[in-house]
């Protein structure tokens, strides 16, 4: 049963309606939607679509959810085990950016990681990493390429380096392009990230490349981590999968980046 039956909410008042209650419940299906709102399905799916257009929910199957935290992010090797097919397709076409003679920054992250294989036929090719395993396997099947590890404070658990002394490595290198990974992103809040040792690094390689391309999964979009790293707008181009919905993909092209979706 509708709790107001009458008179009917303006789009907007309807909208504002739904967030009231979604920041309550975190989420909700769109029957219970319907039921609260005394409107229709199709109603119901309007408001939503022109809600994640803008970035304020995020749907689900069956329903929407409101934008969630992301407080740790997983180990290195229990990302290798996830979503291992996107993270292939999203890998070939960040490849297919990088031409001959380039000097490139990979992030850590499994997906980037994935690049390898479709770089080493590359020539005069320079990839500077922070990843252990992205700097080994480039060493194993791409010796011909100018490997630099950026060093700085180990991280175990995500087989990279980060802080200070890390930064400071990247911010001595011109970069022509910067491949950034993501464990959380959406339109309000941009990149983000759980851990404050990996803010300097990234924003490093943002400053330090003539060109900035995230790289994330659309299973990360509409989640946050306690620090910023940057706004998608200061990315050239944003590498997602297809399973990211029209209005989602709507919304992040409304940030003026070139979008993505790999598998397409």
């Amino acid at each position: 049963m509708a709790e107001d039956a009458s008179p009917p909410l303006i789009p907007d008042q309807r909208r504002e309606k739904l967030l009231k209650h979604l920041r309550h419940d975190g989420v909700l299906s769109v029957q219970q939607i319907t039921q609260l709102l005394g409107v229709s399905h199709m109603t119901v799916r309007r408001d939503i679509a022109e809600l994640e257009r803008q970035g304020l929910v995020f749907t689900v199957p069956g329903g929407v959810r409101i934008a969630s935290q992301v407080r740790t992010e997983p180990s290195h090797q229990a990302k290798s085990r996830l979503e291992q097919p996107q993270k292939d397709a999203m890998a070939r076409r960040a490849a297919a950016l990088v031409e001959d003679g380039m000097t490139l920054y990979l992030d850590a992250g499994t997906t980037l990681l994935a690049m390898v294989p479709h770089l080493i036929h590359h020539q005069r090719l320079t990839v500077v990493s922070n990843d252990f395993s992205t700097v080994d396997r480039l060493m194993t099947e791409g010796p011909h390429l100018e490997i630099i590890h950026v060093g700085g404070r180990a991280e175990p658990a995500n087989r990279s380096t980060v802080g200070r002394l890390a930064a400071a490595t990247l911010r001595q290198l011109a970069l022509d392009m910067a491949f950034i990974s993501t464990s959380s992103w959406d339109l309000l809040r941009g990149v983000t990230t759980p851990s404050d040792a990996k803010v300097e690094v990234k924003r490093a390689a943002l400053e330090s490349a003539r060109s900035a391309t995230l790289v994330a999964a659309s299973s990360k979009f509409g989640t946050f981590g306690k620090y910023r790293v940057a706004a998608l707008a200061d990315f050239d181009t944003i590498i997602t999968d297809r399973a990211l919905t029209e209005a989602a993909a709507e919304g992040v092209r409304d940030c003026g980046a070139e979008l993505h979706l790999a598998g397409d």
